[in-house]
């Protein structure tokens, strides 16, 4: 997939990317313009989601910037309210906004610990709450959470943000069962081994192994992009997955099965 290409004709849906200004989250928001999708880009650095969101409309797609904190619930209301305004109902949502963290387990402040557990599983909460409304009402909604093969296989150093993503793979599937009969799938993606600005910060701060040690441990042999991340979550936000739903879709080289 080539973000970059002018946009397909699509089917015209309203898509909310939560951390859309940088990494996974920005191909997620350039795949689905890309794709005839009308994308809001939301995320806490305002400049960087209007970077991107100008960057879609100068390649022909739709899209507008919402600068969000997700842990802010009157923020991501303001924010849901603006998209509603602008392009209509929420159709999908993808909620890829997320903060890392290491620290030994005795060492996580209560502070840290909340942090963590604030952005990755209460901003899921807020966003979901926020937007699904609109997906009820139309008998139809996809939902995509962005969780972690931390959550799958546990990382030591990393026991708040593994407890934290592991809670949004169990509110994905709650979520699945709820609200299946209203036309609406929730499905998560964990993704492994992805180069994104995240992880070339955290190997910077010597807490994640170069790109090349990362790469021998993938069975597929070489990190994902994050334009694998974005062509799963348009699979998963299409007409053909219609009968997903609560699923874990793993993307990840085979490091995780």
């Amino acid at each position: 997939m080539n973000p970059s290409a002018a946009p397909d004709a699509g089917p015209d849906r309203v898509v909310v990317v939560t951390g859309g200004a940088s990494g996974m989250g920005q191909s997620i928001c350039e795949a689905f313009a890309a794709h005839g999708y009308r994308v809001a880009v939301l995320d806490i650095d305002g400049a960087g989601a209007e970077r991107v969101a100008d960057g879609i409309g100068a390649r022909g797609g739709t899209a507008i910037a919402c600068a969000t904190d997700v842990t802010d619930r009157g923020a991501v209301d303001e924010a849901v309210n603006k998209v509603r305004a602008e392009f209509g109902a929420i159709e999908i949502l993808v909620t890829s906004a997320g903060l890392v963290g290491f620290a030994p387990f005795t060492e996580i402040s209560p502070q840290a610990w909340n942090r963590l557990i604030d952005v990755n599983l209460n901003g899921v909460f807020h966003c979901v709450q926020a937007a699904i409304p609109d997906m009820i009402a139309a008998g139809w909604g996809r939902v995509v959470t962005i969780s972690s093969s931390s959550a799958q296989r546990g990382s030591p150093g990393m026991v708040h943000y593994t407890a934290a993503k592991g809670a949004v793979v169990a509110m994905t599937k709650g979520l699945a069962r709820e609200y299946a009969a209203a036309g609406i799938t929730v499905n998560t993606i964990p993704p492994s081994g992805i180069d994104t600005p995240m992880s070339r910060r955290s190997q910077a701060e010597g807490h994640l192994p170069d790109n090349s040690v990362m790469a021998r441990a993938i069975p597929v042999g070489h990190l994902g992009t994050g334009a694998d991340i974005a062509a799963a979550c348009l699979f998963l936000a299409s007409e053909d997955a219609g009968y997903i739903t609560g699923q874990v879709l793993g993307v990840n080289g085979g490091s995780v099965i």
